[in-house]
């Protein structure tokens, strides 16, 4: 459900300088994606924020992820941008490259917005060309959720964080001789499998301005899941297609589809919604220090806003204020500030977000350093992989044929 846009002359200024008054009656334009429950968190957090700042309120504005940026992106254009408003990394270096986000670094710095609570790796993943132009509001990883009831009644092993690619084959390939299952769904569509897999090459999904991966790269990652699909290791093509869908409830490891998936770790408690089998999590195979603690979401400013101070001063309250953490909770992934993730922790009862807290602290312990956030064009390269990936999966080319195809796609979108 969509609230109706209500952003208006409070959000659009040429930068002008605030008020010198620290009382001052200031308005601040919010928006954010999500759904009735993110809204209703968010609010309670915002009102929080109004009850110990009692001359700042806010003009809340909130919709569905789908049409999202495109309504930013005709705000921004227009001058009329919300004060602070929620991006992810799909938009954050376009956004930040247009100089629609204000450079957060000088309120680091002087500590007005303080990060020294997250993770090095997630606040440096809010960087773009040098600026600290978003703060992560939630850490995320990558996770291979598998069906442990399955596992159990067959009596097979479970997956292992650190496990080889090939040791993974292996091991899905003989869940499925033996549970008449496949083992695994078969992620080279995946751009975060993908990504992964480049990090433990030595390589990079993107490096400065340029692609970090070659076309040599691709076809050894199609061949790699080839040669799965050959041991039998994954499900039919047309089975692997619908574990490309997005929709989280129709991820094959809930469908009964396949043993296991390749998902978001804060994923897990929506999975368990949908199955009445034990799900574990665990890192994706190869070395996990090439995984790294992501930014769910990020909170940016608007550059020109005529009250930065008071719309940083926000952000680093949502971010940092225990009340406020445990009122927003995991909704948006783990808090960024370890100490209140640690109070949310506490106070969380569900099992499958138990376990994704746990999953996703030890995980931290070998996380290795952040990427560069990605560039323009991003979300056109995850959509293209997943094209030619099934090409692949289909018989339709050989994986040189739609590696080739695909690099020059990835050229033009970042281009």
């Amino acid at each position: 459900m969509a609230v109706p846009l209500l952003l208006g002359a409070a959000a659009c200024g040429g930068g002008e300088e605030e008020s010198a008054d620290p009382n001052a009656k200031v308005e601040l334009s919010i928006f954010w994606w999500g759904g009735e429950a993110r809204a209703k968190l968010t609010e309670e957090a915002l009102a929080l924020y109004t009850s110990k700042h009692p001359n700042v309120t806010f003009k809340k504005t909130w919709q569905a992820n789908q049409g999202y940026f495109d309504k930013l992106a005709t705000l921004t254009a227009g001058g009329d941008a919300p004060d602070i408003f929620q991006i992810d990394d799909n938009y954050l270096t376009e956004y930040a490259s247009r100089k629609t986000t204000l450079d957060l670094n000088k309120y680091k710095d002087d500590g007005k917005l303080d990060v020294s609570k997250f993770p090095e790796s997630l606040w440096q993943y809010g960087v773009v060309d040098g600026k600290l132009s978003g703060v992560a509001f939630g850490e995320n990883t990558q996770g291979l959720v598998y069906n442990k009831s399955l596992l159990q009644k067959h009596s097979l092993p479970e997956p292992t964080t650190g496990m080889t690619w090939e040791a993974f084959i292996a091991w899905a390939a003989n869940v499925s001789r033996t549970a008449k299952v496949p083992g695994t769904m078969d992620p080279s569509a995946d751009y975060k499998a993908f990504w992964v897999w480049l990090r433990q090459q030595g390589k990079d999904l993107y490096k400065d301005k340029e692609l970090g991966f070659t076309a040599d790269d691709v076809t050894k990652w199609f061949e790699l899941w080839k040669g799965a699909r050959a041991q039998g290791a994954t499900p039919t093509p047309d089975v692997i297609h619908e574990g490309n869908a997005t929709d989280i409830t129709k991820q094959l490891v809930v469908t009964g589809k396949a043993g296991t998936s390749f998902v978001w770790a804060n994923q897990l408690p929506e999975l368990k919604k949908n199955t009445k089998d034990e799900l574990g999590v665990v890192a994706y195979p190869g070395d996990p220090s090439a995984q790294w603690a992501r930014a769910s979401m990020y909170f940016s400013v608007f550059q020109k806003t005529k009250n930065a101070d008071a719309a940083v001063d926000v952000i680093n309250f949502l971010a940092n204020d225990p009340e406020a953490g445990k009122i927003l909770g995991t909704d948006r992934g783990l808090p960024s500030n370890m100490d209140v993730r640690k109070t949310v922790s506490e106070s969380v009862t569900d099992p499958a977000m138990k376990l994704s807290i746990q999953v996703e602290n030890e995980l931290g312990a070998k996380f290795g350093p952040s990427p560069q956030v990605p560039l323009k064009g991003h979300s056109k390269i995850r959509a293209e992989l997943i094209k030619a990936a099934e090409e692949v999966q289909y018989g339709r080319q050989t994986p040189a044929q739609a590696a080739a195809a695909f690099l020059e796609i990835c050229k033009s979108a970042i281009a």
